[in-house]
């Protein structure tokens, strides 16, 4: 071998080294990155889980009466089911005694 290409053969494994060096410090660049962003999506899910669920008043009223009908079997149980079902104010047979003796 020839000086010349020695000093060839040495350019080429020195620019295969830097090369190598600007590929691995990309990829550390990028992996920085992504665990930032995987940094703000975890802040993102952490303040929304702290966030209370939004709730709706109609869902609660009716899981109040559910409760109430399960554990209240009295006379008017047919009346709340219907109640519930129509999702109107039907009266209850309290109401249509009322009513008989008025």
């Amino acid at each position: 071998m020839s000086f010349g290409e020695v000093m060839a053969l040495a350019v080429v494994v020195i620019g295969i080294i830097v090369a190598m060096g600007m590929a691995v410090e990309g990829y550390k660049s990028r992996l920085r990155v992504k665990e930032r962003e995987l940094e703000l999506r975890l802040a993102e899910v952490q303040a929304r889980a702290a966030l209370p669920a939004p709730a709706d008043d109609r869902i609660e009223q009716r899981l109040r009466v559910l409760e109430r009908i399960a554990t209240d079997k009295g006379p008017d149980l047919a009346a709340e089911i219907e109640k519930l079902r129509d999702g109107s104010k039907s009266t209850t047979l309290t109401d249509l005694r009322e009513k008989e003796f008025n």
